[in-house]
């Protein structure tokens, strides 16, 4: 008994506090809410051991925690000074509404035990993509600064030209090397951010477990102290039955007419009940006598009297040792794990955001390698501001502006000076131009130049002209040229190998493009010439959108084309686009409706000539679209934009019947 009373002390719980103190001790991680990041390629800095002084901090001695983290840094840079201002992820303080509906959960610690492991599993998930994503930057950098390096070497001992082309060749190669750095300072920090989550992993983890391990040794406490408490009173409850019989017995009531046998488990006599009661000296049955039954009713009186008070202790110590721990020990056990999860949540989304961040600022360094900006952000740089030094320098000019700055025909002329003059008396020289027959000879007539002006015009133009213009001008509601070219490919070449695909000789295209241009209605595409090879027709149709001085899906409306094709749901980026062709122009509106379905049934033939709707598309979207206007802030010029132009002809075929055939006509 005083074994068992010690085993259930109060005391015992100091011990469990003071492990559980252990829970908040952490080692020293700060968080760096403001960083700075330089034009010329700097990147965000690493959330642990930083060595630079940031423009802000929430640093503190202690190991980040659940509060800290809350302030996040936001991957985002000013303009113009390339600062990143750090904003709250969530709010700060921890959440007690949740903590006291978790209180009321028996569940509680199994639920953040198993959702402290959801969170381990998707850091370690995103570990393994940055660890992956760095060996792939990391070879592609090395790789590109080795091409870069070689190149350069293997230039200077060929027979390559000289002059502004080999300025510009080593320039466009140290472009390049500056690209494959940017690569590799992207890798060392997607590195760093596996290190500082494998390290957040590891103390989660091993909280996590300490606090399991708490619970679990105060829930077997009160169980333990439960189970004595029971032993206890079936201890009590059967000395109460034991003087029960005795009192019978001593009134001379037989023990098998009276309640007492309804409650004994046993069989016939209640042997069962009061064995262990007669085992441990019970002498109801040696007889009568007055003297012996009042010895032993006191016996058993006494005996009731010290169950009595040791169940009465064993239910008191664990009731307290039950309202200790649910209403002290379970909230702050419940605390810790919740601390847990906020710290391995909000320690990944803050690596996901610094990760955008690294995106981000990776693809802008290289843009601005390719493309450098000016002080106002708005044009090429020939200049540009260090912060080190607070003064503007030269700036190197980008991949593009470096070369087009190639002069051909000044190198050229360098080279045939130099040539000359090496060789004009060399004894491999060419004929010499004086010759004494030249006098009987005719001279020699220049070459005739041709002259496209030559050409007289007999007909309409049709190439270069506004699609509205030309269709008011001849009256009709589609162009005859798209309907000329069409009907000819819809008899000749729907069957044909890669429509639209595989181009012409570029001699015949000429060809039939100046025919058309000088009089459409007499050419004749039903002759072997054209309706042999329909590649020349596909080449010029072609090109009459492409020469359109305003696109089909006109300079005002591509914008609004584009923005609906980046839609990813695609029942609500065909009705964006629906909605964008019923803006066009009526010349526009009819035009598309009648080359689309000819392209409708170009794809109805496609397991013969393999143009389907994305074949098509990738032909089309940039000839429909012409390029893109002129945007001072965009420095891909329209580039980027490729795809999406793909995808809103591609959607447009596929939802041909839905946008241009009505209910009652015939697709």
């Amino acid at each position: 008994m005083a074994a068992s009373e010690e085993r259930y002390s109060p005391s015992s719980w100091d011990n469990a506090s003071d492990n559980q103190h252990s829970l908040h001790q952490r080692n020293a991680y700060s968080v760096v809410s403001g960083e700075s990041v330089a034009t010329n390629g700097g990147m965000p800095l690493s959330p642990t051991k930083s060595d630079s002084t940031p423009r802000s901090s929430v640093e503190s001695p202690g190991r980040y925690s659940s509060s800290q983290m809350r302030e996040g840094v936001h991957a985002g840079a000013s303009e113009g000074t390339g600062t990143i201002e750090s904003v709250a992820l969530v709010d700060q303080g921890f959440d007690e509404s949740v903590l006291r509906a978790l209180c009321k959960l028996n569940c509680g610690i199994p639920l953040l035990n198993d959702r402290i492991k959801q969170s381990l599993a998707s850091c370690k998930e995103a570990v393994t993509f940055f660890k992956k994503r760095a060996m792939l930057e990391e070879e592609y950098g090395r790789n590109l600064h080795k091409l870069a390096r070689a190149t350069n070497d293997a230039y200077a001992t060929s027979d390559g030209k000289a002059g502004s082309y080999v300025s510009a060749w080593h320039s466009a190669l140290r472009n390049h090397e500056q690209i494959a750095q940017n690569k590799m300072q992207f890798a060392a920090r997607l590195h760093e951010m596996c290190e500082d989550l494998n390290v957040l992993i590891k103390e989660v983890d091993k909280n996590r477990k300490v606090s399991k391990d708490m619970s679990n040794k105060y829930e077997k406490s009160l169980n333990d102290s439960t189970t004595y408490k029971e032993k206890c009173k079936a201890k009590f409850d059967a000395t109460a039955e034991e003087l029960e019989r005795l009192l019978m017995q001593k009134e001379g009531e037989p023990y098998r007419d009276t309640p007492v046998q309804g409650r004994s488990p046993g069989g016939v006599g209640g042997k069962r009940a009061i064995g262990k009661a007669v085992a441990k000296g019970g002498m109801l049955l040696k007889g009568r006598n007055p003297g012996n039954l009042q010895r032993q009713e006191e016996d058993v009186r006494a005996r009731m009297s010290r169950e009595s008070d040791a169940f009465r202790d064993a239910a008191h110590k664990t009731q307290g040792i039950r309202q200790e721990y649910y209403n002290f020990q379970y909230p702050r056990l419940l605390r810790a794990l919740k601390e847990c999860v906020d710290e391995i949540d909000l320690g990944l989304q803050y690596h996901l955001i610094r990760y955008g961040f690294l995106c981000e600022s990776t693809v802008l360094q290289d843009g601005l390698t390719l493309t450098p900006l000016d002080e106002t952000g708005s044009s090429p740089a020939f200049f540009y501001f260090t912060m080190p030094t607070d003064e503007w320098i030269e700036a190197p000019p980008g991949l593009k502006a470096t070369l087009e700055a190639i002069d051909n025909r000044t190198d050229f002329n360098t080279y045939m000076q130099s040539y000359s003059f090496t060789h004009e008396y060399a004894s491999n020289r060419g004929p010499s131009r004086d010759d004494r027959d030249d006098d009987i000879l005719p001279p020699i007539p220049p070459p005739r130049v041709y002259n496209a002006a030559q050409i007289t015009d007999r007909g309409r133009p049709t190439f270069g002209v506004d699609l509205a213009e030309q269709m008011a001008r001849d009256d009709v509601d589609v162009p005859p040229i798209v309907v000329k070219c069409c009907e000819a490919l819809e008899k000749y070449g729907l069957e044909s190998q890669g429509l639209y695909r595989v181009g012409g000789p570029q001699s015949k295209i000429n060809k039939l493009k100046e025919m058309l241009d000088r009089d459409l209605e007499s050419v004749n595409l039903d002759l072997e010439e054209w309706s042999t090879d329909t590649s020349n027709v596909t080449s010029v149709l072609k090109m009459w959108f492409r020469e359109l001085p305003d696109p089909l899906f006109t300079t005002n409306l591509h914008r609004a084309f584009i923005d609906a094709a980046y839609i990813e749901n695609e029942r609500l980026r065909h009705i964006r686009l629906h909605e964008r062709i019923n803006e066009l122009p009526d010349p526009n509106y009819a035009t598309l409706k009648y080359f689309m379905g000819h392209l409708h049934k170009v794809t109805q033939y496609e397991a013969v000539n393999s143009m389907g709707y994305y074949n098509l598309s990738v032909v089309f979207g940039p000839t429909l679209f012409g390029p893109a206007p002129h945007n001072p802030n965009d420095q891909t010029n329209g580039i980027a934009d490729a795809n999406a132009q793909n995808k809103a002809v591609e959607t447009i075929l596929e939802h041909y019947t839905d946008i241009f055939v009505d209910e009652n006509e015939e697709a």
